[in-house]
């Protein structure tokens, strides 16, 4: 479903991804790890076509996404590590606006608004201006934009920022049952227990380099026989 050749990005002299190369499949939950200047977000916003690489290629269901990118776009839900609303509309009105940019039928757009809140418990905020939301509401109603098209890659960066044990439950739920329905996930995030839970492939990127790419089983067999939780391999690997 998704898959990188050689890709590279640099800003001057420094290169924030060099030569990485992976390829992740259709239903796969893959969870992205890497400390802080790793290279996750470059990474993710060359995927969402925000940053275009310098060289190498990213191909998507097969397809150049660069050279195919409106309709690469189509195919990918894209959730920021910030969420970013227009404060003065409502979450219905920021969704149907959402809908709007990908030519969604308004009956249709009209029931999938009904479908994606409820599906993430929006209730009576959907009808309140995104100025008066918290932190994990303000990420539930982005969550919800970015499953209006029916994407077939929801492309993530650190989506439990904010979210309080409740929402992250729910947004974790979510996410292993579109996996399960074929859809790829893709998702960045610090949270090692996350990645633990739900993951079913992981990769580990440290100062721009790929530097482990396998499924969650093998990260746990690793784990076991250094003897180690996760979060002291992950330190182990990205300090070597």
């Amino acid at each position: 479903m998704l898959e990188f050749v050689n890709l590279t990005k640099k800003f001057g002299d420094f290169a924030a991804v060099e030569q990485l190369n992976m390829k992740i499949n259709k239903g796969d939950l893959y969870g992205f790890l890497g400390p802080n200047g790793a290279g996750k977000t470059t990474t993710i916003k060359m995927i969402a076509g925000l940053l275009s690489p310098t060289s190498g290629s990213i191909f998507l269901d097969s397809k150049n996404l660069w050279e195919n990118l409106i309709e690469s776009k189509t195919k990918i839900g894209y959730i920021p590590d910030q969420p970013y609303l227009y404060d003065k509309l409502t979450g219905k009105e920021y969704l149907y606006f959402c809908g709007g940019l990908y030519n969604i039928d308004k009956k249709r757009l009209s029931k999938k608004i009904d479908e994606v809140t409820a599906l993430l418990n929006i209730g009576d905020w959907l009808n309140k201006r995104t100025e008066e939301y918290s932190q994990g509401m303000r990420q539930r109603i982005v969550i919800a934009s970015s499953l209006l098209h029916e994407p077939e890659i929801i492309i993530v960066d650190e989506p439990m920022i904010g979210l309080d044990p409740q929402s992250a439950f729910l947004v974790k739920k979510i996410f292993k049952e579109y996996a399960k329905n074929g859809i790829t996930i893709f998702m960045s995030t610090h949270s090692l227990n996350v990645v633990e839970e739900i993951c079913s492939h992981v990769g580990i990127i440290n100062n721009g380099h790929l530097i482990f790419n396998d499924t969650i089983e093998s990260l746990v067999q690793l784990k076991s026989r250094k003897n180690n939780n996760l979060e002291e391999l992950f330190i182990q690997l990205t300090n070597e």
